[in-house]
């Protein structure tokens, strides 16, 4: 009865922490590791690539970020890629649900558009700092059935407040 109880007081704090993160008017910063392995494509072999993201909290739970990223795989650098995605928290615990699209620039002259759906969860490890899982599926226009590719991403988030005044030195 005590470790329901204990884990019931845990789960409710984290949510209450991770409530005031996804408040309109947050800039959302987040680097991940979008393919290191983990995901499946007929097109590519095992792989490793870095996603850079940027946002804004335009409303509460609604983040809208743009992104950039490479992918490296076959002992080349073979795509990079540009995009703007939409996430919306569900009941601020930190369950997301995300969708987008990409431009996708791959080795040998192929250009793809991508349509980028991902769920997702975010463990917040402090105040402003989370790390965040998602499953992600990348559906290929072009060529639906052989560059489509679904995967595991794992990312790391910063959560700043622009309505707080942030002070990196003391005053003086």
């Amino acid at each position: 009865m005590k470790k329901i109880l204990l884990t019931m007081v845990l789960v409710a704090m984290t949510a209450l922490n991770a409530s005031a993160q996804f408040e309109k008017g947050k800039v959302y910063l987040n680097g991940s590791l979008p393919s290191f392995g983990l995901s499946y494509s007929d097109a590519k072999d095992l792989g490793l690539g870095l996603e850079l993201n940027g946002g804004y909290f335009f409303a509460d739970n609604f983040l809208l970020m743009g992104s950039a990223g490479f992918e490296y795989s076959n002992k080349k650098w073979n795509d990079l890629f540009l995009g703007v995605k939409g996430r919306y928290y569900i009941l601020q615990n930190g369950l997301f649900l995300g969708a987008g699209a990409r431009y996708l620039h791959e080795y040998k002259n192929f250009n793809d558009l991508q349509l980028t759906p991902e769920v997702g969860y975010c463990f917040f490890l402090g105040r402003n700092v989370a790390v965040e899982p998602s499953v992600y599926y990348c559906m290929s226009i072009t060529d639906f059935s052989h560059k489509s590719e679904v995967g595991l991403k794992v990312g790391i988030s910063i959560f700043l407040d622009t309505k707080r005044n942030i002070t990196v030195w003391p005053k003086k």
